[in-house]
């Protein structure tokens, strides 16, 4: 049984970065499935760190629609994320968001609607637990995922003259 129970879950890291805030980013993801290690990153040439730390998260959840078929038992995945913007948002900010219509507690519309939305619709495909890791603390998944948002970034910039 124990086999079974290890062939749904997925664990996954991520991470964004940015040169600038705003400037060039980018973003990184290290998914875990079945003893399979998949890696992927990519950048945006005018973001914000918030952005590339959410469209981690998205990319990480697109990104299990193309895992074996499960049969009838949903996905148990644990998403690692060192930013609370991201962890606080989908995990409680959220829920007064969608009452109040998108708007924040003082009344000013949610940054990133957008990418929030597509979020909580990709998380409520699956079963997410949301972990908050120390950034940069020698966290072996983070630090990875950091290497794979930075390549993100290093992949839109100009490439420099010798």
């Amino acid at each position: 049984m124990q086999a079974k129970d290890e062939a749904k879950r997925v664990e996954i890291f991520t991470d964004g970065a940015c040169k600038g805030n705003p400037g060039p980013g980018g973003w990184g993801v290290s998914l875990h499935f079945n003893g399979e290690v998949r890696e992927f990153f990519g950048g945006e040439p005018v973001t914000t760190n918030n952005r590339m730390e959410l469209l981690a998260a998205i990319r990480a959840l697109q990104a299990l629609e193309s895992l074996p078929d499960t049969g009838q038992q949903p996905l148990q995945v644990q998403l690692h994320t060192d930013s609370q913007y991201v962890q606080k948002g989908i995990s409680e900010w959220i829920h007064g968001w969608k009452k109040r219509g998108w708007r924040t507690a003082d009344k000013k519309p949610v940054k990133n609607e957008a990418l929030w939305r597509e979020l909580d619709d990709l998380s409520q495909r699956y079963q997410v637990e949301w972990f908050w890791v120390r950034g940069h603390n020698g966290h072996a998944g983070n630090e990875h995922a950091d290497r794979l948002a930075n390549l993100g970034a290093a992949s839109i910039l100009p490439e420099k003259a010798n």
